[in-house]
């Protein structure tokens, strides 16, 4: 049973940093805030504080809490220790945080909104690629919910700030990525579609370009994904389950343009940035992924002609290819079986036809 004063801990997703935020830009140190006090009793059993705090804060893990005593964030009679301290009776743990407080209330605006389908419980939305999802870090306005906030709002009553919790964002996509979000518009649609997402039976497709001419026609890639250790706005795979979650990403070659592949990704799991991880772990990153390395010639030829072709092709699809392309749920109220599917966007369609182009007048 959670202790109530423990309730003021972000747990586990909440912990991470913004997961849309620019993975280049420089995190700003700030004045850590407080965030848990505990007293121990006369009667404490000396046990790791690491293993101590695991269980006292629900949904906290072993490398988290490592990686906030490691950066000064948990105090012990007011003095930094190691993981490897062991609590003893009467100690004090003051446990911090420096993260940039997110606000939880949402300015309503209005903006466009592609809706592919709408009922009293959900609303399906093809999203652009450029879109923040969520407002976060330096990201507070001009996202989608804040326009979902604008049409979910009375018409007489547009402008009315609104709790965050009352945007049922069930999942999100990168800011670059483009393809189709669930909104939960309902309590209990919120709860049912956030249960299929956690077991995992929602259907998700996604398009892509990744660099590389892929050995077999389909496969499986299985990493656990985290932080990563030196840069906290990145994502990193770790195939040896030593950090992050388990992540599974199954893959099938659509059309091989022997630079190039195009492909579809099914996700098993949904972890922050998985595909474009998993396929920079196995040496095919996303075409123009400029966070994973897929923003340089990573494959092809020396020729002065290839490299012009590719950084046109760049200028074109200035982002990664990637598209979130297929979406299927049951419906939380009806229990229909539910499917929605997107076309890929333009930017990303003349990219794979000039790659199609370009290896016809090779062959």
């Amino acid at each position: 049973m959670t202790d109530p004063e423990e309730q003021d801990i972000p747990q586990e997703e909440e912990w991470d940093a913004d997961e849309e935020a620019d993975a280049d830009e420089a995190e700003a140190p700030r004045t850590p805030t407080e965030k848990m006090r505990i007293q121990l009793s006369g009667k404490q059993e000396p046990i790791r504080i690491d293993k101590y705090l695991m269980n006292r804060i629900e949904g906290a893990t072993r490398n988290k809490i490592q990686q906030a005593i490691d950066e000064g964030m948990v105090l012990v009679n007011g003095e930094r220790i190691k993981s490897n301290h062991k609590v003893r009776p009467n100690e004090e743990i003051v446990i911090y945080d420096s993260r940039e407080t997110i606000p939880t209330d949402i300015i309503p605006e209005e903006m466009p909104l592609k809706i592919v389908y709408e009922d009293e419980d959900l609303m399906v939305i093809d999203k652009p690629a450029g879109l923040v999802v969520h407002p976060g870090s330096g990201n507070y306005t001009g996202t989608l919910v804040n326009g979902i906030a604008w049409y979910l709002n009375p018409a007489e009553d547009k402008t009315r700030i609104i709790d965050l919790p009352r945007v049922g964002l069930v999942h999100r996509i990168d800011k670059d990525t483009s393809g189709l979000l669930l909104i939960a518009k309902s309590e209990i649609a919120m709860q049912d579609l956030a249960a299929q997402f956690k077991k995992h039976t929602v259907h998700r497709r996604y398009v892509a370009l990744a660099w590389g001419d892929f050995k077999e026609d389909e496969g499986t890639i299985t990493a656990h994904i985290g932080r990563n250790l030196r840069f906290r706005k990145k994502m990193d795979a770790f195939p040896d389950g030593d950090h992050g979650k388990h992540a599974v990403t199954h893959y099938q070659v659509l059309e091989r343009f022997h630079y190039v592949s195009l492909l579809e990704f099914r996700l098993e799991t949904g972890r922050t940035h998985q595909i474009r991880v998993h396929t920079r772990l196995i040496g095919h990153p996303l075409f123009n992924d400029e966070t994973y390395g897929g923003s340089r010639i990573v494959k092809g030829t020396v020729h002065a002609k290839y490299k012009q072709f590719v950084e046109n092709c760049f200028k074109i699809l200035p982002r990664q290819a990637l598209h979130a392309r297929e979406l299927g749920f049951v419906h939380p109220r009806t229990k229909e079986k539910m499917l929605f599917s997107s076309p890929i966007p333009d930017d990303m369609q003349q990219v794979i036809d000039r790659w199609r182009r370009y290896i016809g007048h090779q062959e």
